[in-house]
């Protein structure tokens, strides 16, 4: 299956996402993140395989009733090893069940937000989210940011971490392999022009010249909550993730 690239396209042709285009054609793999058709019924692990559309691998699962599925694979799974969606499937890396089944301190993946929708946070390579409490109808989640957050408990989540957690140590190495990826390259503000953005002209190398970070269109970037106040999932958080301090 292709899809067709957008490359940062709009509908109507205009460029909404700046620094995307060209980069090599890629195969879709269908991945289940839901397995709910597939509940109770066991699968082996036929191969690990790499995904040009996401950083995590994927595995390739025979079920016992013969037929294969891509599922998001997690890490130190095995060729070989069988997984299952469950009430009560055991405490192991890829087996898929309900947050309320799952004891106080696993890692969890793949984490529905809704029942039955499927699977749509703690998707990322190397990603995992901590079950730290079970609160009456909710799971709290400790997520990767350090947020703490609540989730209905009859949500269906995968055990253990996702798959391939040194991706971010990857080095690109040359230009030529970005462009490959569909990333076109950033020109810095300081670079340019006055009339091309707010940090643009001068001799040389100076100063930013405004009290704040902006954009090319001059909008403030840094310094101020970004968060819809009014997100209906506000109510879930019950912690904030804690700011990185400057050394």
């Amino acid at each position: 299956m292709t899809l067709k690239r957008r490359v940062g396209r709009n509908s109507g042709g205009r460029i909404t996402t700046r620094h995307k285009g060209g980069g090599v054609k890629r195969r879709y793999r269908l991945v289940d993140f839901k397995q709910l058709d597939k509940f109770g019924v066991p699968g082996r692990v036929e191969s690990v395989e790499y995904d040009p559309n996401r950083s995590a691998f994927i595995m390739r699962v025979l079920y016992r009733d013969g037929e294969r599925r891509y599922l998001l694979a997690p890490k130190d799974i095995d060729v070989g090893s069988e997984v299952i969606a469950a009430e009560s499937a055991p405490f192991q890396p890829g087996n898929r069940l309900r947050l309320v089944n799952i004891p106080v301190g696993y890692a969890v993946h793949n984490v529905e937000l809704r029942p039955g929708t499927g699977g749509a946070i703690i998707r990322s390579a190397g990603s995992e989210a901590q079950v730290l409490a079970q609160e009456g109808n909710y799971t709290h989640l400790k997520m990767p940011s350090g947020e703490v957050r609540r989730v209905i408990s009859r949500n269906f989540a995968s055990l253990g971490q996702v798959s391939n957690p040194d991706h971010n140590l990857v080095v690109i190495g040359k230009a030529g392999r970005k462009r490959l990826m569909g990333i076109r390259p950033t020109v810095r503000g300081s670079a340019m022009n006055p009339v091309d953005h707010p940090y643009g002209g001068g001799e040389g190398r100076q100063r930013r010249g405004t009290k704040r970070p902006k954009d090319i269109w001059g909008n403030v970037t840094g310094g101020r909550r970004t968060r819809n106040k009014k997100k209906w999932s506000n109510k879930m958080i019950v912690k904030r993730r804690v700011k990185k301090k400057k050394k």
